[in-house]
């Protein structure tokens, strides 16, 4: 196991970035759905997102489980197997959220929080440029 770990470190530090990511986001929208579903429907309430808050919150919550979930499926898959299918699955699931994120953000014309979520791009598809 620990050759695995030496081996792929750099993947698995990237994978455990985004497991923090996006399980934290994720369970945090669960938890606080009403909380979360009150802010976004008046941050988007001038876009054309502005009916659909509610579903885009759910769809953009279950991408971020899942990509919270598959980046833990590919560090144990590195660690054990030196196996990089799941770790691929959860750093283009994680792109995907992030992108889904960045043109909400681009819609709404809000180009800070746009360049927010760049920051966060940036390393996952620096991962996913490891993994191929």
């Amino acid at each position: 196991m620990d050759l695995h770990f030496y081996k792929n470190a750099t993947e698995i530090v990237l994978l455990i970035f985004l497991v923090i990511t996006f399980l934290q986001s994720g369970i945090d929208k669960v938890k606080d759905w009403k909380g979360n579903l009150s802010w976004l429907t008046g941050h988007f309430s001038k876009s054309p997102f502005k009916n659909s808050v509610p579903l885009l919150l759910g769809i953009i919550t279950v991408v971020e489980i899942a990509a919270g979930i598959l980046s833990i499926a590919g560090i144990i898959h590195l660690l054990l197997h030196d196996n990089k299918v799941f770790a691929l699955y959860g750093a283009l699931t994680s792109c995907l959220a992030l992108l889904m994120l960045f043109l909400g953000q681009r819609i709404n014309k809000d180009y800070v929080g746009a360049q927010t979520i760049v920051i966060y791009l940036v390393p996952t598809v620096f991962l996913l440029f490891l993994l191929q």
